[in-house]
C-alpha cells in the first residue's frame, strides 16, 4: 500500500505581518513601545545595509547577491565540479587539459560579466593569453575542484583575471591548492566580434597594486608580440622510428571545430583549445617515456587568431627539451576554414608544455634523454634549456621567499 504524505505550504508572509510579529509582544514576554521601536529600526537597518546601492558598478534591479557588495561580486567568481572517470588517465590523475578547461571557463564568465556592466555593445571577453602555469599538485578522480577567479587588473582594452584552483577530497575535507593562473581577456562586441570594446576600469587596493598590474599587463603585451614572431613558420612532420628522437614521438591531432566547441559568437573558447594542446602534449610524453605521465606546467599560451566553427585545426606537438626529470613540448595550433577556403591555414594558438614522469606511488621518475638530430632541433633544445633553467631560478627564488 502506497502512504501519501500531504504536505501543506506555510502561507506567504508579508513585510507589514513580519514588523507586527516583531514589535507585538509574544505570550510570557514583556516589551514596552521603546524596546519595539528600537527592533524596527535594528530590523530596517539591516535591510537597508543588504541592500545593494545603486551608485555600486554593476549594480542591477534584479541583484540576488544579498549581504555582498556588487563590486565585489562582479571582480570575484567560482566555478566547482567534482573529478569523473572521463576526465582522468588509467592511472586516475585528472588530465591537465581539464584543469586548463575549467580555468578558461571562469575567466571567461567572469571577464563577460565584468565587460558589460557599463554601456553600450554588449560584449564576450575573448582570451588572448594565459601565464605560466604551475601545477602544483595532482587532482584525482572523486575530488572536487574549486576554480576562483579575479579581476585584478584593467587597461583601456584588456584585463587580467588570476586563478586558484582548490582540490578538495570532501571524504576528509582535506584541500589543497592545485594550480595557479593568470590569464587575459580582450572584450569583443557580438554585433561586430572586430570590434575591441573599452573595459570598466577596476578600485585597486593601493597605488602599489595598480601599479604592480601595469607593470604584468605591459610584459604579457611585449610578450605576445615577440611569441607571434617567432611561430609564423610551420611545423614539418618528420617521422622517425628511432625511439628517444624528436621524429618519434612528434604527434598531431585534427578536430573539426562544431557547435559545442563554441561561444555564442561562434567561436571556439580558449579552454577547448588547451584541451586538445594538452592532450596532443601528454601523448608526446607517453611517447617517449612510456609511462604514466602529468602536466607539470605550461609556459605563457598566446591565441594569435581567433578560431571558427567549421574549421578544421591541426593540434601538433613535438618534444624541444628533455632534463632528468622533465620534457618540454611545443605545441601549435593550425586552423583552416572549411567555408572561407580564401583565408588559407593559419597560426592561431601556441604553447610550451612541462611533463613529469610517474611511478605507481606518482612519485617522479628519471625521462630518457632526448636524441638530437640537426641544428633545428640543437638551436630549439638549447631554449628550451634556456627556459627550464630561467623556471628553475625563479622557483628557487620564490621558495625563499616564502621561508
Amino acid at each position: 500500500m502506497t502512504s501519501v504524505v500531504r504536505t501543506l505550504s506555510k502561507p506567504e508572509i508579508t513585510v507589514a505581518e513580519r514588523r507586527r510579529e516583531r514589535t507585538e509582544p509574544k505570550q510570557g514576554v514583556k516589551m514596552d513601545c521603546k524596546e519595539a521601536a528600537d527592533e524596527v529600526d535594528k530590523t530596517v537597518a539591516v535591510m537597508e545595509k543588504r541592500k545593494p546601492s545603486q551608485s555600486q558598478p554593476g549594480c542591477r534591479d534584479d541583484c540576488t547577491d544579498v549581504g555582498a557588495g556588487c563590486e565585489d561580486v562582479v571582480k570575484k567568481f567560482q566555478l566547482s565540479r567534482v573529478m569523473l572517470p572521463d576526465d582522468a588517465n588509467f592511472m586516475g590523475n585528472v588530465h591537465g587539459g581539464i584543469i586548463l578547461k575549467m580555468i578558461e571557463e571562469a575567466g571567461s564568465i567572469i571577464g563577460t560579466r565584468h565587460c558589460n556592466t557599463q554601456d553600450g555593445d554588449r560584449c564576450l571577453a575573448a582570451l588572448v593569453r594565459v601565464e605560466k602555469t604551475e601545477f602544483l599538485s595532482p587532482v584525482f578522480i572523486g575530488e572536487v575542484v574549486h576554480v576562483n577567479a579575479e579581476i585584478t587588473y584593467t587597461s583601456k582594452h584588456s584585463l587580467e583575471v588570476q586563478v586558484k584552483v582548490i582540490a578538495e577530497n570532501i571524504l576528509t575535507g582535506a584541500k589543497k591548492l592545485a594550480n595557479k593562473a593568470a590569464l587575459w581577456y580582450v572584450p569583443c562586441s557580438l554585433q561586430n566580434v572586430d570590434k575591441i570594446m573599452e573595459v570598466p576600469p577596476i578600485k585597486y587596493a593601493s597605488a602599489e597594486k595598480e601599479e604592480e598590474g601595469r607593470k604584468r599587463y605591459e610584459a604579457q603585451k611585449l610578450g605576445r608580440m615577440e611569441t607571434k614572431a617567432r611561430v609564423e613558420e610551420p611545423m614539418p612532420l618528420r617521422p622517425n622510428l628511432e625511439r628517444h628522437t624528436v621524429g618519434f614521438s612528434q604527434s598531431s591531432l585534427i578536430h573539426l571545430v562544431g557547435p559545442s566547441d563554441c561561444t555564442v559568437v561562434d567561436f571556439v573558447y580558449g579552454g577547448v583549445a588547451m584541451k586538445l594542446m594538452d592532450e596532443v602534449a601528454g601523448i608526446v610524453a607517453f611517447r617517449h617515456c612510456g609511462t604514466n605521465i602529468v602536466t607539470a606546467s605550461v609556459d605563457a599560451i598566446n591565441f594569435h587568431r581567433k578560431i571558427r566553427k567549421g574549421c578544421v585545426v591541426t593540434v601538433t606537438g613535438r618534444l624541444t627539451f628533455v632534463s632528468n626529470r622533465s620534457m618540454e613540448i611545443e605545441v601549435l595550433v593550425d586552423a583552416d576554414s572549411l567555408v572561407e577556403t580564401q583565408t588559407g591555414k593559419y597560426r592561431a594558438v601556441s604553447a610550451f608544455f612541462t611533463f613529469i614522469s610517474l611511478d605507481k606511488e606518482n612519485k617522479p621518475l628519471n625521462v630518457p634523454p632526448l636524441k638530437i638530430e640537426g641544428d633545428d632541433e640543437q638551436k630549439r633544445f638549447e631554449e628550451g634549456k634556456s627556459r627550464y633553467l630561467q623556471n628553475k631560478a625563479r622557483r628557487l627564488v620564490e621558495k625563499e621567499r616564502q621561508q
